[in-house]
């Protein structure tokens, strides 16, 4: 059963984008159990990948490759606003989901919130500290670039802040569980809902 209603279609996801940087094509499917399959060429920000996954119970294949001899931003970015896209496509109208969330999640001793809205207005609020330039060879200031594309792509309004913690790996996972939560408990389907969660009859880029 999906996410709310036994005849409900399952809700995918499926878009490339190529340019002289990056290659990306990422398949999501919404409806999923946490299945992945994730190829960016960058160890860490797989592992990221797959706790949005494995955490939002939904399925996801990221194939990518792009110029990491330059550096990781080009590839990590396009990533975020390939991932967005996908996401924004399988959401369609965001017809009877519950379109808000707002999760905390630990590890050991970091605390991270992450409260979306899947509003159609892209805005990414970012307040977490890192305390280091990198946790091993990935820079810490990719994960503001990635939930930037994402937000931007997917039409999602995104609050991410890192309440305390001292290992930016720690930190840095605590945002990206807390993501894949927010994103399957926002996009939970409400049969009480007629069409989209909005006074205004529409969840969409045009408002």
């Amino acid at each position: 059963m999906g996410k709310g209603a036994a005849e409900m279609k399952s809700r995918i996801g499926e878009v490339s984008r190529h340019t002289a940087e990056t290659k990306v094509t990422i398949l999501i499917n919404m409806d999923g159990t946490g299945e992945k399959e994730i190829h960016s060429g960058i160890g860490f920000f797989d592992h990221m990948l797959e706790q949005i996954a494995k955490h939002g119970r939904m399925d996801l294949r990221v194939q990518a490759e792009g110029d990491l001899h330059v550096d990781n931003h080009h590839t990590v970015e396009d990533i975020g606003i390939v991932l967005g896209q996908a996401i924004r496509e399988a959401l369609k109208d965001k017809t009877n989901v519950v379109r808000y969330a707002c999760v905390h999640t630990p590890m050991d001793e970091a605390l991270s919130r992450v409260t979306l809205d899947l509003s159609g207005r892209p805005y990414l609020h970012f307040d977490v500290a890192f305390q280091a330039d990198r946790t091993g060879n990935f820079e810490v200031q990719l994960v503001r670039e990635f939930f930037r594309a994402v937000a931007q792509h997917a039409g999602i309004t995104l609050h991410i802040t890192t309440l305390y913690g001292e290992n930016d790996h720690h930190i840095i996972e605590t945002i990206f569980k807390a993501f894949g939560r927010a994103m399957d408990e926002a996009t939970v389907v409400d049969q009480r809902i007629n069409g989209p969660l909005s006074t205004k009859g529409s969840l969409s880029d045009d408002y």
